[in-house]
């Protein structure tokens, strides 16, 4: 039974950061007592550096109780940068992302490994390109306004043109900001980049995760180490396992399990392109390490991810009869709900992505607060759903072996 986790979380590409994630996870916890009849302490969010935050929590059935250090590995001061560059060179920058998956091959493989992912990605391009039509469409209204009504040479009007476009595409951006566009395409060109193996701005958040989870591993006063990647962070969470056992071979063998979870990852779509040779090695590393458990959650309903999907063998990685990762878990968020909140969840395809790391209002056998804080292993859980959740009778109480108390709390 785990007395004691560590957990470190990799963001997908979220401009909110460790505030809103605390605020996510807050409002999870609500939820999730709702179902649970058991206690719960959260501490207050804690700001260590420009490199980490992290909170605690502790959670207490009859006969168990649990103290969890939640560690958030923080980006949003490099994602907030990226999305405040100027627009125009976004745009430049996302064009060519758009014609590279057309002509590279990369969107058709994505097409054929997921329809739905594939819808969601040309959904977006759509979206982009209508941007820019709106913002050249006033640009050339103004110039045609200017020389018919205007009476300005030809000259004068077009550069009026030009300059009204070119201030327009920033302007509707707020506009599409609504719809994550600028969020969405901002993320992937700088995908491409780190799926090649090019220095990128998520180097030093992979390096700083990888150093916490080996000094985590070294210290070896937790029952389990977890880490947790979402979504984008299905791309980073599993190279900064990678770069651990580079910086420490036997991270995994110090004492903790170490277990990369992977929820809703879009990692495929990296490693889908051809020239995606780093994030085919780094899988292809995963594939094969015993001292670790590597599972990665997949849900139907959400477009977000690739369904019933193996990311190795189906992304091109050939692992051997040496291969161990990942255990694929297919989850259901229709389980997790009541079907008034699930028809609500349903009208929001980026809230049901983020359903892989919140609480439902029933209980069962996937719940992001009872995995990351909860008694069991997280590779029980993934074996064995039904049975282990079977486990915890009505008052919460474990009905297993080993329900013995707990050991002091983490440190703050």
């Amino acid at each position: 039974m785990i007395r004691r986790r560590q957990v470190i979380y990799v963001e997908g590409y979220d401009p909110q950061g460790a505030s809103g994630y605390y605020g996510l996870f807050r409002a999870a916890m609500r939820r999730f007592l709702k179902a649970w009849p058991i206690k719960s302490d959260l501490g207050e969010l804690k700001l260590e550096s420009d490199a980490f935050a992290c909170w605690t929590i502790g959670l207490s059935g009859p006969n168990w109780h649990v103290d969890t250090r939640y560690t958030f590995l923080r980006q949003e001061h490099i994602i907030s940068a990226n999305i405040a560059e100027p627009m125009v060179w976004q745009a430049c920058r996302s064009l060519a992302w758009l014609a590279d998956s057309v002509l590279s091959g990369a969107m058709f493989r994505i097409f054929c490994a997921s329809w739905r992912f594939g819808a969601h990605l040309v959904w977006f391009q759509l979206m982009l390109l209508a941007w820019i039509a709106a913002a050249v469409g006033a640009g050339w209204l103004v110039a045609l306004a200017a020389f018919h009504w205007g009476g300005l040479p030809t000259l004068w009007s077009a550069g009026l043109g030009i300059v009204v476009g070119v201030a327009a595409f920033p302007a509707l951006g707020k506009l599409f900001d609504r719809w994550h566009v600028t969020q969405i395409i901002n993320h992937w060109p700088l995908l491409r980049r780190f799926g090649r193996g090019n220095a990128t701005c998520l180097d030093q958040p992979i390096e700083d995760g990888a150093q916490r989870l080996v000094m985590l591993a070294r210290a070896n006063d937790a029952d389990e180490i977890v880490v947790v990647g979402h979504s984008g962070g299905g791309v980073l969470g599993p190279a900064v396992m990678a770069r651990a056992l580079a910086l420490d071979p036997d991270v995994g063998r110090h004492g903790p399990a170490v277990v990369l979870m992977t929820l809703g990852s879009i990692m495929p779509g990296v490693a889908l392109h051809s020239s995606a040779t780093a994030i085919r090695d780094m899988v292809r590393r995963l594939a094969v390490e015993r001292s670790i458990v590597w599972i990665d959650c997949q849900s139907r309903k959400d477009v977000m991810n690739f369904w019933n999907f193996d990311p190795v063998e189906g992304v091109g990685v050939e692992a051997g009869p040496q291969r161990c990762n990942p255990l694929v878990w297919l989850v259901r968020f229709k389980d997790m709900v009541s079907p008034e909140f699930y028809r609500r969840l349903r009208r929001s395809f980026f809230r049901l992505h983020y359903q892989f790391i919140m609480s439902g209002d029933r209980r069962a056998a996937y719940d992001y607060v009872m995995l990351t804080c909860g008694p069991l292993p997280v590779a029980q859980w993934a074996k064995h759903p039904g049975e282990t959740l079977a486990l915890f009778a009505a008052d919460g109480s474990l009905t297993g072996p080993g329900t013995s108390a707990s050991r002091p709390a983490l440190a703050s």
